[in-house]
């Protein structure tokens, strides 16, 4: 018994404690929220009473039973406050059908029920309890305000007959999704703060909604936010949300005036406020705070400025994948070719139609089964004929040539400014045999490269190194494995090493080149350059080499040289001058359309040289003959020659006029 004369009996327990008058209590979260539910026509008529409640006995073993005072109901008559009576269950309210108004703060409920005779009900405060599940409200038909905050509710259910609800907290709870409210279209405020929702979406049908609460939670997407028409307060602090765009469709709403998206990581971002008043002009607060017209101006603005940083950026964005592509179908398209040498190749080698091994694998070609594959490698190229074949790029100081049509770059008019900007000149997809062609205007182009990379560049063989000399100056080589196998060789580095011995090369793949390197170097080639220059004939050797170089070469050949340590001491000039030695230059590299420009010339002389020969030998065989068969018959020649000769000067009177007629007529 308390000192109001109530009593509540719970099965055989009894609490004694004083009833207290009911309240609002305004915490941190609630603030702004409860304010206005202190202004709700609902409450005006209670504010400031004290409820003197009964508590009456009931025969039920479970759940207490409340009764009233007739005194006590003609107090309250439509308002019961049960705050913090540590309660589990609700208890069974008789004879309270009227009620309009029914607190159950602070308590420790776990279900809702027992309530459901009360269908006047209209205000229903559920807040700070352990309720798991929303039920028990299907009759309540006039509810306009139900407060279920700070409890353990999990998922949104169970509020399809309450439609006329104008006010729905479900703050401080555990729900991860928004559902099932579509239908509430008289619900003007809605409060998800502190619950554990990623999502904001399902908002179609809130037609009267003027203010979403959504602070802390884990929100990064909103969506639908644009089809509510009445939204005014849209609460976003402590959230998810990155970027503009995670938010994009709050611009849209032209009913939105007040914003909060403090506490998330787009406040951070410089663009944050610009971007937002920019998008948002209707906006009259934002974080809390007035906008001014000076801001909306500076941000109109700044956002303009963030708009071309961004198609710019967008822009080389596009660049980006567009070399990305082309570099790709460069790819492609020599992966194609090198696929199409082997083939080739293979089918040159084998002519009786046996297995042959292209990349690793092997198939049985046959030629219609050559020309099928021929056809579908074209036709590949030509599906990809709609992106570049080439590509030419300038990245800070290197020159990037991807594809052999890259090569025509070299022929441009570069500004004085770029070429001699150019320190690195790479080569990627193309034939090392192109690459020879152009080397020659390399240092003419770009005065300042220093630096060679290829990579796919089909370098196999030691020999290719010699090209690199019409370079005539570069302190750092970089072959990359990738397509060029000749990396694959022990002893390349130090062929690049002698063959280049001029250029006084600093580093090869990245790796600083030491004098130990160069004297090996020189051990295990100089021999070799030695024996090429002393083989090759005189003439062919002054072909090869430049005017200085032939008065050089001429001036040894005379014995005018040192007899000893010649070699060296000529290389070390030589690296002095920046020129190469007269062995070293014999070491030449003759690329594959020259040396079969060659071939050609030397089969068109074969067969010229072989049709002389046989019609020589037909005329000296005719010649024969004629000389055989003469001599067969020059005996009855001789004898018949004389036979005429006596029988024709026999009758000599005759034989005078004979002739003197023959000089007569000769005369005439």
């Amino acid at each position: 018994v308390n000192n109001c004369g109530l009593q509540l009996v719970i099965q055989t327990s009894s609490i004694a404690d004083k009833s207290k008058p009911f309240e609002f209590r305004i915490n941190k979260e609630q603030s702004s929220f409860h304010n206005r539910l202190l202004q709700h026509d609902l409450e005006k008529n209670y504010s400031g009473r004290q409820d003197n409640t009964n508590f009456g006995s009931s025969s039920s073993i479970t759940f207490p039973v409340l009764q009233r005072t007739a005194e006590e109901k003609l107090l309250n008559s439509d308002r019961l406050t049960l705050e913090r009576q540590k309660l589990t269950v609700c208890p069974i309210i008789d004879g309270e059908d009227h009620l309009r108004l029914l607190n159950f703060q602070h308590n420790f409920i776990t279900r809702i029920q027992n309530i459901s005779n009360l269908q006047h009900l209209v205000f229903l405060d559920l807040y700070d309890n352990q309720i798991e599940e929303i039920s028990g409200l299907s009759t309540l038909r006039s509810l306009r305000v139900l407060l279920l905050g700070k409890n353990r509710i999990k998922k949104i259910s169970n509020l399809e007959n309450l439609k006329n609800l104008d006010v729905l907290d479900l703050h401080g709870n555990q729900i991860t999704k928004i559902e099932n409210i579509g239908h509430l279209s008289e619900l003007r405020v809605l409060n998800l703060a502190r619950n554990l929702l990623t999502i904001v979406e399902n908002l179609n049908g809130l037609d009267s909604l003027t203010e979403l609460n959504l602070r802390h939670n884990q929100v990064s997407a909103i969506k639908d936010v644009d089809t509510l028409p009445c939204l005014q307060r849209l609460f976003l602090s402590f959230n998810n949300i990155s970027s503009f765009e995670d938010i994009l469709c709050l611009a849209d709403s032209s009913s939105l005036s007040d914003i909060t998206l403090d506490g998330n990581p787009i406040a951070q971002e410089t663009w944050y406020k610009h971007t937002v008043l920019h998008h948002m002009m209707q906006l009259r607060q934002l974080d809390m705070k007035r906008i001014t017209e000076e801001e909306r101006r500076m941000a109109s603005v700044a956002a303009r400025k963030e708009e071309e940083r961004k198609r710019e950026s967008h822009k080389q964005t596009l660049l980006k994948e567009k070399k990305r592509l082309t570099i790709c179908n460069i790819a492609h398209q020599w992966e194609i070719q090198q696929n199409r040498v082997a083939l080739v190749a293979s089918l040159n080698q084998d002519k009786d139609n046996e297995p042959c091994q292209i990349n690793g694998s092997a198939a049985y070609v046959l030629p219609e089964e050559s020309r099928s594959l021929d056809t579908i490698l074209s036709s590949a190229v030509q599906g990809l004929s709609v992106l570049e074949s080439h590509l030419v790029e300038v990245e800070g100081d290197t020159l990037c040539l991807y594809g052999a049509g890259a090569l025509e770059c070299l022929d441009r008019n570069w500004s004085v400014q770029t070429a001699g900007m150019i320190v690195t000149v790479s080569f990627m997809f193309i034939e090392f045999d192109e690459i020879v062609q152009v080397l020659a205007k390399l240092k003419i182009k770009f005065p300042n490269f220093v630096h060679l990379k290829f990579k796919e560049t089909n370098l196999v063989m030691l020999q290719q190194f010699n090209a690199l000399a019409q370079v005539h100056h570069i302190e750092q080589l970089t072959v990359d494995p990738q397509g060029n196998t000749v990396v694959s060789f022990t002893l390349w580095k130090y062929y690049v090493l002698f063959r280049l011995n001029h250029f006084n090369l600093q580093k090869i793949n990245g790796v600083k080149v030491t004098e130990n390197d160069i004297v090996m170097a020189e051990r295990l080639f100089g021999i070799f350059a030695f024996v090429a220059s002393s083989e090759l004939p005189q003439y062919r050797m002054l072909s090869l080499l430049g005017e200085s170089r032939r008065k050089q070469l001429h001036y040894l050949l005379e014995g005018k040289g040192k007899k000893s340590g010649t070699g060296s001491e000529e290389g070390s000039d030589n690296r002095r001058n920046g020129g190469e030695s007269t062995t070293r230059a014999m070491l030449n590299y003759t690329t594959k359309d020259f040396h079969m420009e060659k071939l050609e010339e030397i089969k068109e002389r074969k067969t010229f040289c072989q049709t002389y020969v046989e019609n020589l030998v037909k005329e000296a065989a005719d010649i024969n003959m004629k000389n055989e068969s003469l001599q067969k018959l020059w005996p009855q020649m001789f004898i018949e020659l004389v036979r005429d000769a006596v029988i024709e000067i026999r009758n000599k009177n005759s034989y005078m006029k004979l002739c003197l007629q023959r000089i007569t007529d000769q005369k005439q």
